[in-house]
């Protein structure tokens, strides 16, 4: 058990779907990204269920924008969970695949596609 995390994107006109990225354990990127939900009101909040798990959450070139904005700064959120691991804030390897993401997921956008990050934990 713990906390997977995956970007995908969506061809709006064909409905196609591919994975462009997937974290293990990147508990201070999805802490970013639950503040993001919080932030645009809980899109797509599960009635029994209030936690920001298993709900995809699309992402703007704004959000895209600040993500990479705070990633530099390195002032991604503490984020802790049962099983989120240990924190993941300063973990080069997970920046580098994130900074990876956010060149796919420009592109995409760029390009008509919709990105979405979802998590399972």
């Amino acid at each position: 058990m713990g906390l997977d995390q995956y970007a995908k994107i969506r061809n709006p006109k064909t409905n196609e779907v591919q994975e462009i990225a997937y974290w293990r354990k990147h508990n201070a990127l999805h802490g970013w990204m639950e503040d993001l939900w919080e932030s645009k009101d809980r899109p797509d909040e599960q009635e029994d269920d209030s936690s920001f798990n298993c709900i995809p959450l699309e992402l703007t070139m704004e959000d895209l924008e600040k993500l990479e904005n705070d990633l530099i700064a390195e002032d991604l959120p503490e984020t802790t969970g049962l099983f989120f691991g240990s924190d993941s804030r300063l973990d080069e390897h997970k920046m580098v695949e994130t900074f990876k993401f956010l060149i796919k997921a420009r592109k995409a956008i760029e390009n008509g596609w919709q990105v979405a990050y979802d998590s399972w934990w």
